[in-house]
């Protein structure tokens, strides 16, 4: 382990993006992201990388693809507006299957809303914001050097499923300040390689036995074609129905069959737990001390934290909707993963809201009133 150090949560971003392998960079400065870029363009040129700031939203994402196509690890950071403006090339990353990691420090809204502000209101955006079918991986910390962590995490699940993730991060955690050691080496996964060379008829879209394909980068003497058409093996746009369902299928089924995997949450005061608050990122941290202020008060309540947003956490949502009596979803929100839970818990229990979207973060003691409502079975 490295020395400890004080460190706020962006610049653990950034931090954890150089440790993975992450050697391009490109965005355009935005609240309450800004510390990422600021921090990547300090330390990129140090490890050989390249930080460039553009000159919008649109163009940075256009860039970071550019450089992951050609064989570099990429990221971005924004908030916000920003965020929306990404949305048509986050789905021709889908599409084209191009790893990208995109940060989304998060902030009220909508509009411009409240730029210093902390919110969690992107959570339906980051699985739905573009059109089309396709899936998508989004990844929540709650403290600084778990952002280091997820951030690499985010990095390696980009590399190897050849996908867009989303590190949907809020201001709360961005602009936290914490003594933290950081790891001085990390897992990294490599950039998947062709497996055939032209000579034995390589096409960049045959799919592994993961169902992902390994796409040679630019400029490494294969023949390559990139399109955000429905395409087949080859690359080249295809109109076949079949193609195109074929396709489809595969993009999700390549996510869908590594659930168990990529799905992660943590659960705190659970053994004997009779109720349990929902969470994730900034707002867990206070989720976490109102659960231990109940339980001093001997209410028999525990913490479920989603780590992994999408895909949603549906085996674990289930399984302790079976066991208590009831759930409480706490987000900075007017209410969105709730909906999830809802789903998720198949009418085994309640599913009772405690939203806020008034510019601040909670305070134990406004949890602390839903959890007391909730066990007296009143509305909260």
């Amino acid at each position: 382990m490295s020395k400890a150090r004080l460190m706020q949560g962006n610049e653990a971003c950034a931090e954890g993006a150089i440790a993975a392998g992450v050697n391009f960079f490109a965005g355009y400065p935005i609240t309450p992201s800004t510390e990422i870029a600021e921090t990547m363009a300090k330390l990129l040129p140090q490890h050989g990388g390249k930080f460039v700031q553009m000159e919008d939203e649109i163009a940075s994402m256009g860039a970071i693809l550019g450089a992951s196509l050609a064989g570099a690890k990429v990221m971005d950071a924004t908030s916000g507006p920003g965020f929306s403006l990404k949305q048509e090339l986050i789905g021709f990353a889908a599409c084209a299957e191009i790893p990208c990691v995109l940060v989304d420090v998060q902030r009220v809204g909508p509009s411009t809303g409240q730029p210093t502000s902390p919110s969690q209101a992107d959570v339906m955006q980051a699985r739905w914001g573009t059109h089309g079918d396709h899936p998508m991986i989004a990844l929540a910390p709650w403290s600084v050097r778990e952002t280091f962590d997820v951030t690499v995490e985010a990095v390696n699940l980009a590399e190897r499923f050849r996908t867009p993730v989303i590190l949907l991060m809020d201001e709360v955690v961005g602009h936290l300040r914490e003594k933290v050691e950081l790891p001085e080496h990390v897992e990294v996964y490599p950039r998947r390689q062709p497996k055939k060379t032209r000579a034995e008829g390589y096409e960049p879209y045959t799919p592994d036995e993961d169902l992902v394909p390994n796409v040679a980068d630019f400029g490494r003497g294969y023949h390559i074609h990139v399109t955000g058409l429905i395409h087949d093996e080859t690359g080249f746009p295809s109109g076949s129905p079949q193609v195109t369902k074929d396709s489809i299928e595969r993009l999700h089924e390549k996510i869908a069959r590594a659930e168990d995997e990529i799905v992660r949450t943590e659960s705190y005061f659970m053994d004997d737990a009779e109720y349990a608050i929902i969470a994730y990122g900034g707002a867990s941290r206070t989720a976490y001390e109102a659960v231990a202020r109940a339980r001093a008060k001997g209410q028999k309540v525990g913490l479920l934290r989603l780590i992994t947003i999408w895909p949603f956490a549906d085996k674990a949502v289930k399984e302790l909707a079976a066991k208590v009596k009831g759930l409480l979803v706490a987000e900075l929100n007017y209410g969105q993963a709730v909906h999830e839970v809802r789903r998720a818990a198949e009418g085994q229990c309640p599913v009772h809201f405690c939203g806020k979207y008034d510019m601040h973060t909670y305070e134990p003691q406004e949890i602390e009133a839903a959890i007391d409502a909730m066990l007296a079975g009143g509305e909260i």
